[in-house]
C-alpha cells in the first residue's frame, strides 16, 4: 500500500517471500546484474568476466548450496555439525560411481547427470537420517563431537575405497557437467567448453556459472519457502525452546531426522557439484577444514537467513583472492617504493629469505605465514569477532544500515 509499505491486509502478502516493493525491485536489479557478469559490461565490476573470477563466481554458487544446508540444520533447527564435509563426500562419490566412465579404471556406471545430481542428494540425506538416532540423543558441544567423528570415519573410509575414490595420493576423475538424455555419444548441453547459446557465443567458465547459479538459486528458493512451512516452524521451535516445543506436541526427534536428512541433501548435492566442477578431488579434500570453512560461512553471513547465508559465501569464498591479490600487490609496492608507506608495508610481508614479515610471499617455505595460513587466520578471527560483536553476523550489520537510513535524521 502505497506510503505504508508495512501493512499488510492478507496473511498471503506477510508470509511472501518478497513481501515489499524495495525487496522485489533489489532482487531483480542483482540477478540481472549477475546475468551480465560474464559479459564485462557492469559498471565497477567488470573484471568479473575474467575466467578465473568466473570460476570463483561459480564456487561461491556451489558454497551456498552446502552453505543453506547447514544453515537448515544450525541456524533453524538449532543442531550443531561438524560433519558437514563427510556429506559433501558421500555425495560426491555417488556422483562419481553412477556418472564415471565405465571402461575407467575406477567404478563408473556412465548414467547422465540427471540422475547422479539428486541421487548424490538423496543418499547423503540416507545416511544422515540413518545417523541421526544417534546425533539427537546429544545436545549441544556433545552433538558437535559426535558430528565431528563423522568427518574422521569418512576420511578413513574415502583414502582405503580404492576402487570408487581412488586412494588417497591419486584420488579421481569425477564426470563432467554436461547434459545427456542417456549415454548418447553428443552431450545436449555440455558446459564444459566453448559455444553459442542462443546465438550468443560464452566460454565454457560462462556456461558452468550460469549453470550453478541456475541450480544456487532453486536451492535458495527452497530453502527460503521451508522457513514458512509447518516443518520450518516446528525446526525454529525447537532451535529456541526444544523442551516446551516437545511439550506443545512437536515431535522433536522426527524433526531433527528431517532437519538432518534435509542438510545432508544439500551437502551431498554440493558436493557432487563441487567434485565435477573441480574434475580431479583426493579424499583429503573432505576434511574438517572443509566444515570449518562452512561453518564460517554461516556465521559470518548470519546464521538462520538465507540472504546472511549469501553474503557469508561471497565474503568468506572470495575472502582468499582478496588477501591473496592485497598481499603481492604489497610485495610489489615494497621492492619498486622507498617511502615510508613501503617501510610500514614491509612489516608485513616478507619480500626476500632474509626478510622477516607477517606474511611470506616467496615460493616454498619462508619467514612469516603463507596466503594460506593467513587465510585461516582471518577466519578464525573473523568467527571469534562475529560471535563477539555481531552474532547476526553481515546480514546483522546490513539490519542496522538498513534501519539506520529508514529512521534518518532520527537516531532512535
Amino acid at each position: 500500500m502505497r506510503g505504508r509499505p508495512l501493512l499488510y491486509t492478507r496473511y498471503e502478502a506477510d508470509q511472501a517471500i518478497l513481501n515489499t516493493m524495495t525487496k522485489k525491485v533489489m532482487l531483480g536489479l542483482f540477478l540481472i546484474a549477475l546475468v551480465l557478469v560474464p559479459f564485462g559490461v557492469v559498471p565497477g565490476i567488470g573484471f568479473l568476466a575474467k575466467s578465473d573470477w568466473l570460476r570463483l563466481l561459480s564456487t561461491v554458487a556451489i558454497f551456498v548450496i552446502s552453505a543453506l544446508g547447514l544453515n537448515i540444520l544450525l541456524g533453524v533447527a538449532g543442531q550443531v555439525s561438524l560433519g558437514h564435509a563427510f556429506f559433501m563426500g558421500v555425495g560426491a562419490y555417488v556422483a562419481a560411481a553412477l556418472g564415471g566412465d565405465p571402461e575407467g579404471l575406477r567404478l563408473g556406471f556412465g548414467l547422465p547427470m540427471w540422475i547422479w545430481l539428486p541421487a548424490a542428494g538423496i543418499v547423503a540425506a540416507g545416511v544422515g537420517v540413518a545417523f541421526g538416532p544417534a546425533a539427537v540423543r546429544v545436545r549441544g558441544l556433545y552433538l558437535a563431537f559426535v558430528t565431528l567423528g563423522l568427518v574422521f570415519v569418512g576420511d578413513y573410509v574415502f583414502r582405503n575405497w580404492i576402487s570408487v575414490t581412488g586412494g588417497a595420493e591419486v584420488g579421481r576423475t569425477f564426470p563432467p557437467l554436461e547434459f545427456r538424455l542417456w549415454k548418447e555419444e553428443v552431450p545436449l548441453i555440455d558446459f564444459g567448453s566453448d559455444g553459442a547459446w542462443f546465438g550468443i557465443e560464452l566460454v565454457s567458465e560462462a556456461k558452468t556459472f550460469y549453470f550453478l547459479l541456475a541450480a544456487a538459486l532453486l536451492f535458495m528458493l527452497l530453502a527460503k519457502n521451508l522457513h514458512r512451512t509447518r516443518v520450518g516452524r516446528a525446526f525454529q521451535s525447537i532451535r529456541d525452546r526444544d523442551i516446551a516445543a516437545e511439550i506443545m506436541g512437536v515431535d522433536e526427534v522426527g524433526y531433527k531426522l528431517r532437519a538432518f536428512g534435509i542438510s545432508s541433501f544439500y551437502a551431498g548435492v554440493s558436493g557432487a557439484l563441487l567434485a565435477s566442477f573441480v574434475g580431479t578431488v583426493i579424499p583429503a579434500r573432505w576434511d574438517l577444514f572443509l566444515s570449518v570453512q562452512v561453518i564460517a560461512i554461516v556465521l559470518i553471513g548470519g546464521a538462520g537467513t538465507v540472504a546472511g547465508v549469501v553474503l557469508g559465501t561471497a565474503f568468506v569464498t572470495l575472502l582468499p583472492r582478496i588477501v591473496q591479490d592485497a598481499t603481492l600487490w604489497m610485495q610489489d609496492f615494497v621492492i619498486a617504493g622507498d617511502n615510508f608507506l613501503a617501510r610500514v608495508l614491509d612489516i608485513f610481508v616478507a619480500t626476500d629469505s632474509t626478510d622477516f614479515g607477517l606474511v611470506n610471499t616467496l615460493p616454498g617455505t619462508g619467514p612469516g605465514l603463507s596466503v594460506f595460513q593467513l587465510n585461516q587466520v582471518v577466519y578464525g578471527l573473523l568467527i571469534i569477532g562475529f560471535l563477539i560483536f555481531e552474532p547476526l553476523g553481515l546480514f546483522g550489520i546490513w539490519i542496522r544500515i538498513r534501519n539506520y537510513w529508514k529512521g534518518w535524521p532520527f537516531t532512535y
